[in-house]
């Protein structure tokens, strides 16, 4: 069977997180290649509005799901297989930071549980409900886990627990894959690592979809969660030159790799060799690795 690459067109999809952001820029990729595409997204209007921005576009359909929650994902998967008979590409794409980071003591339980609830257990509560039935099917497809750099390659110290999240989905997406190929499926999971600039996105403002039983108690870490524009403003007067990413042009390169069953889909690494390098190196002389700062 060969797996060097993929015809998408006719092809189900589903992105978690997909009414806005990078999702949204997948979503959009995915319909201008003829893919039929469900958005899973926890905020049902801005849902209802990408589903209806998109609707001239290719087939869409929306349903809201709380990927934290494996019936809200059993439900979506339910639904993805009453009405589509498969599913050949699971985006898990939604996410959230742990609300300002700051010192990794001063993180209460609540920051652990909610960001790891949807980074970590998003991913796998949606793997768990999806690729048994994927590889039922036979059809070939691919799952594609969303990380980053932070954690993903190295963390940002202020950053913590979302760090580890990535951390986390990065080393998962790295067994997923290796027992979809030892067990013969014709399915395959891709890393995604943005990058391009900072992100407009609404992780920065992540913590409105915050459930209330997982706020935090306490003084937390004394720092707040900043919006993309609040900084961007601060990177800027700090004297650095602010790259914005395009996060439709982003989405379409994230489906090029999708498209080329590339298990690493990022850009721009030669930095992070170098980094990756200098960390093997500091590990083989038993000292700290160095961190990453993320351009910022």
């Amino acid at each position: 069977m060969s797996t060097s690459s993929l015809d998408l067109s006719g092809m189900v999809a589903v992105v978690t997180g997909g009414a806005g952001g990078i999702g949204k820029g997948i979503v959009r990729a995915l319909l201008v290649r003829d893919v039929t595409v469900v958005i899973a997204d926890i905020e049902q209007p801005v849902l209802d509005a990408t589903v209806q921005e998109f609707a001239d576009l290719g087939a869409v359909r929306g349903w809201q799901t709380d990927v934290s929650n494996i019936d809200s994902v059993q439900s979506l998967a339910d639904h993805v297989f009453a009405s589509h008979g498969r599913c050949n590409l699971l985006f898990n794409n939604a996410g959230v930071t742990s609300g300002g980071g700051g010192r990794p003591w001063q993180q209460e339980p609540n920051d652990w549980k909610w960001c790891f609830g949807v980074n970590v257990f998003g991913t796998t509560n949606c793997v768990s409900s999806f690729v048994p039935r994927m590889i039922e099917t036979g059809e070939p497809g691919q799952v594609i886990n969303t990380s980053s750099g932070d954690g993903g390659f190295a963390p940002v110290p202020m950053a913590s627990v979302y760090a580890a999240s990535k951390a986390a989905v990065s080393c998962f997406t790295e067994a997923l894959h290796h027992n979809l190929v030892s067990d013969g499926t014709a399915l395959r999971a891709s890393v995604f690592y943005p990058s391009g600039g900072l992100m407009p996105t609404g992780l920065f403002t992540a913590s409105r979809n915050r459930p209330a039983e997982l706020q935090r108690v306490g003084e937390g870490t004394g720092r707040k969660s900043m919006t993309f524009e609040e900084l961007k403003a601060m990177l800027e007067k700090s004297g650095r030159d602010v790259q914005v990413a395009d996060l439709d042009e982003l989405g379409e390169f994230v489906i090029d790799c999708v498209e080329q069953r590339r298990y690493i889909i990022a850009r721009d690494l030669d930095d992070t060799v170098d980094l990756l390098h200098r960390r093997a190196d500091a590990i083989g002389r038993f000292e700290v690795p160095p961190h990453h700062d993320m351009g910022l």
